[in-house]
């Protein structure tokens, strides 16, 4: 399901079909005079229900029938294959005029990955839909081994796409047990080739001074790490000005400056995975990323599980839930890993429910992508594995943190002494885990199959969504200044040994 803002259609707009258009007028401020669109390309929609479900728009008329409905594909198909057609036709409105980026603009913004193979109802693809239309155009993913490997890069085809530029996300996949190593390598690829464009550009400062004036080059070279879709587009044309005075140049310094040039516009470094990777198999090299200091993401999306190798148990499955290799129900606590990134205290940390808080799901990836140093998210991730009807993938989430057993925070660096750098964004409990618990298989099975001890475990596992709950409240009111970063150096190695 795609929105789409865009000038008012002429009569006879190019490839679109008059009346194959549902539309409105979009009501902005910012942007007076547009119209909107919603729609769905009928070819790839999943049935998962997700949409309809969550949609809050109901028929005063009646009730049961809501703005989103699900119909009978058949009765369908060729109608919605002239809108999408139609849809696709349509040139969007420039995001720029929406930056910096909030909910309801995101999701204006043309999406880099799109029709996936994931499962219905997926909870994963919504957080790298979202992550494509923030930064989707300059961002690079390192891809562990896992469910978003197989459906982020089940060739020959893909989910992450380009836009009308032709630019989109680079995707490379690793292996469980080194994505946060390679994550890391990329970033220090992108530094590095950064930083030769940079000497370059001084090198040859005379004659691009004399081409393009003293002026546009220190704008160019000051505006190396501008951020968002502004920022970034103005320095891209700043970039096709240095290609156009390097046209007009020779030798192999302006050849080498003409193929590093777009490294001078900033590079989003994303390194992707699932708990099976974070909390397990790659800890330790995650844990090494996380020390490093370096301006790299990283995004866990936390489904609790082994989820592609047919539901193991993990470090970040619960207390009380059965899973392989925990037929009996897990009778340990979670690890909590966003607990472990807020200790080195210059790391961004994020734990994120996109079902419970939409705000606070996009306040998290703009933040990480905007904090200098190491940033990590955990986004939960609702999964098959967890035995309830996917079309509630949204409000399980929800529920998951009015229990309590999934708490929002953010913590957010600063060097000031005086700062709380740890936000608690989820209220204090409002439902008993044991309802939670209720509502999916991987908990209620035990109730079934063993009460007594499905009793005991959901006792333990309320105690601890009350102990880290006031935990979380504690830290929240501490001050906390960010340690400084020195950096590593490198040392030169000498030339003349002998």
């Amino acid at each position: 399901i795609r929105l789409k803002v865009f000038e008012p259609l002429a009569p006879a707009a190019a490839g679109v079909a008059d009346g194959d258009l549902k539309r409105k007028d979009f009501r902005s401020r910012e942007v007076p005079g547009m119209q909107l669109t919603v729609q769905v390309a009928p070819d790839d929609c999943t049935g998962c229900g997700v949409c309809v479900a969550t949609c809050p728009a109901h028929d005063k008329s009646e009730v049961k029938r809501k703005s989103i409905n699900m119909q009978p594909i058949g009765d369908h198909l060729d109608v919605e294959r002239a809108a999408w057609a139609s849809f696709l036709a349509v040139e969007a409105a420039d995001p720029a005029q929406w930056d910096p980026a909030s909910v309801k603009t995101s999701q204006l913004r043309e999406p880099l990955f799109e029709f996936s193979g994931a499962c219905a109802g997926c909870g994963e693809t919504p957080y790298l839909k979202l992550l494509t239309q923030l930064f989707g155009d300059h961002m690079v993913i390192a891809n562990a081994t896992g469910c978003s490997s197989i459906y982020g890069g089940n060739l020959p085809t893909t989910p992450y796409s380009c836009n009308s530029e032709g630019r989109g996300p680079a995707w490379a996949n690793s292996l469980f047990e080194d994505n946060a190593e390679f994550g890391l390598g990329i970033r220090l690829g992108v530094e590095a080739q950064q930083r030769t464009a940079v000497e370059l550009v001084a090198l040859l400062r005379p004659a691009l001074d004399a081409a393009m004036g003293a002026a546009a080059v220190d704008d160019l070279l000051a505006n190396v790490d501008a951020q968002g879709e502004t920022g970034i587009r103005a320095q891209r044309e700043r970039v096709v000005a240095l290609r156009a005075a390097l046209a007009g140049m020779d030798g192999p310094d302006v050849a080498r400056l003409t193929e590093l040039a777009d490294s001078l516009v900033r590079t989003s470094v994303w390194i992707v995975g699932g708990d099976g990777w974070a909390y397990d198999i790659g800890a330790g090299g995650l844990d090494h990323v996380l020390g490093s200091g370096r301006n790299v993401n990283i995004l866990v999306m936390d489904t609790e599980v082994y989820s592609n190798t047919g539901g193991q148990a993990s470090k970040a499955t619960p207390r009380g839930a059965v899973a392989k290799f925990a037929a009996g129900g897990k009778g340990g606590v979670k690890k909590d890993l966003g607990l472990e990134a807020v200790t080195y205290g210059d790391v961004y940390v994020a734990r994120i429910a996109l079902g419970a808080s939409d705000v606070q799901t996009v306040k998290a990836f703009l933040e990480a992508d905007a904090w200098p140093g190491v940033s990590l998210i955990i986004a939960y991730s609702t999964c098959i594995a967890h035995g309830f009807d996917m079309n509630r993938s949204m409000s399980q989430q929800k529920l998951a943190v009015q229990s309590g057993h999934w708490p929002l925070f953010r913590y957010r660096p600063s060097p000031d002494d005086d700062a709380h750098p740890f936000q608690l964004d989820s209220a204090e409990p409002s439902v008993p885990f044991a309802e939670f618990a209720r509502s999916e298989a991987r908990f209620a099975m035990l109730a079934r199959a063993n009460p007594d001890r499905a009793k005991e475990l959901v006792e333990l596992a309320q105690e601890d969504v009350s102990a880290r709950f006031d935990y979380y409240r504690q830290l929240a009111g501490l001050h906390r200044a960010a340690p400084g970063h020195a950096g590593d150096a490198v040392l030169a190695e000498d030339e003349d040994e002998g």
